[in-house]
């Protein structure tokens, strides 16, 4: 009976994180537009962050209550998750038109991170230091991420390459005037926005809860590592909602409908937002992890030996193709997915004890 429960917990759970930070997401983007911010910095600051919002919400409570091995795998499987299985399905199955200096740029962020865990990992603990210089990659994604998104809005520099070698212009012709087209400022809509700020983050807190309280009750029942949990149901859970637009929603539901609604972020920018909340997730899920517990933070062996690795092998397969021949290929996404579904062979059938 308690795993039933413990089960539609889970999808509970689910489905309020993800509604959740969808519509705080969407809100929060609203207030800084109503407030003035130019569209480029609110798609490059807010509507990024909200991007990794579930993982960010579930990491912090775990690490607050000490549950670090959940903490820790939220953020790290979830980057390899949101890599190697919704990214790859993106280019396995349609033409992604990216900047080539962008991906370039955001492979870099992504694979210095990874490194930075190894070599600040000591004795199974994250390093102080190691904090520091995730943190710092952080600010240089934001800064990065501002910059592109100025060159973005007015056209300049913009090298786009794609899946077929040739990409169409004329859907990257038309770019906004710098302002975000949001209705404008008034009390109603300013308090209607705001509310919606605390809605869905009050909603996805309870998502967030469900779901840790689930994977630990799972994790107990089963005498398994809590470390699994985070690579299948956490990671998997998290990224249902991005891997439905990958698909494009093919069955239609209502949660397309609200998904389209409270989209903080342009349709064709969608692969390099699964590639900024892999980012997120290690630049800045981690980093507040280890702040909220207070102490250096347990990195156990199965994250170094499976997750970190899987991270860096499948940045390196986007990122030499676009750096030597300029495009991408769709035998990247096979080989990503192929490397991500190794990993979670490795994660069931060879999990590493410590984790």
């Amino acid at each position: 009976m308690i795993v039933l429960l413990s089960f539609v917990l889970y999808l509970l759970g689910m489905i309020l994180a993800a509604v959740g930070s969808r519509l705080a997401g969407r809100c929060a983007t609203w207030c800084f537009a109503l407030c003035g911010f130019p569209m480029w910095v609110v798609g490059a600051t807010v509507a990024s962050l909200c991007i990794a919002l579930p993982q960010l919400m579930l990491a912090f409570l775990a690490s607050g209550l000490s549950i670090t091995a959940l903490a820790v795998g939220t953020a790290l499987a979830g980057a390899v998750t949101d890599v190697g299985l919704v990214l790859a399905v993106c280019l396995v199955r349609k033409d992604v038109t990216v900047d080539r200096g962008e991906l370039i740029r955001k492979c870099l962020i992504l694979v210095t991170a990874c490194v930075v865990l190894l070599l600040f990992v000591r004795d199974g603990l994250l390093s102080y230091t190691g904090v520091g210089l995730l943190m710092g990659l952080f600010v240089l994604f934001v800064m990065e991420n501002i910059v592109y998104q100025h060159h973005t809005v007015y056209e300049e520099e913009m090298d786009l390459i794609t899946v077929q070698g040739h990409p169409d212009l004329t859907n990257f012709s038309a770019r906004d005037d710098g302002t975000v087209r949001f209705p404008a400022m008034n009390v109603k809509n300013s308090l209607r926005n705001l509310a919606g700020v605390l809605c869905g983050g009050g909603v996805l807190v309870l998502g967030a809860y469900a779901l840790l309280y689930a994977s630990v009750v799972f994790a107990n029942l089963t005498g398994t590592i809590q470390a699994l949990w985070a690579a299948t149901l956490l990671s998997l859970g998290f990224c249902l909602p991005l891997l439905a637009e990958a698909f494009h929603h093919p069955f239609g539901s209502a949660w397309k409908r609200f998904a389209e609604r409270c989209r903080i972020y342009p349709a064709w920018t969608f692969p390099m937002q699964v590639l900024n909340a892999a980012i997120l997730n290690i630049t800045l899920v981690l980093p507040l992890a280890s702040l909220m517990y207070r102490k250096r933070l347990p990195v156990g062996e199965q994250f170094r030996t499976y997750e970190v690795p899987a991270c860096i092998v499948m940045s390196l397969l986007l990122l030499l193709p676009a750096l030597f021949k300029r495009r991408l290929y769709r035998w990247q996404g096979a080989a990503c997915l192929t490397v991500y579904l190794c990993y979670l062979a490795a994660v069931l059938f060879a999990p590493l004890a410590g984790a």
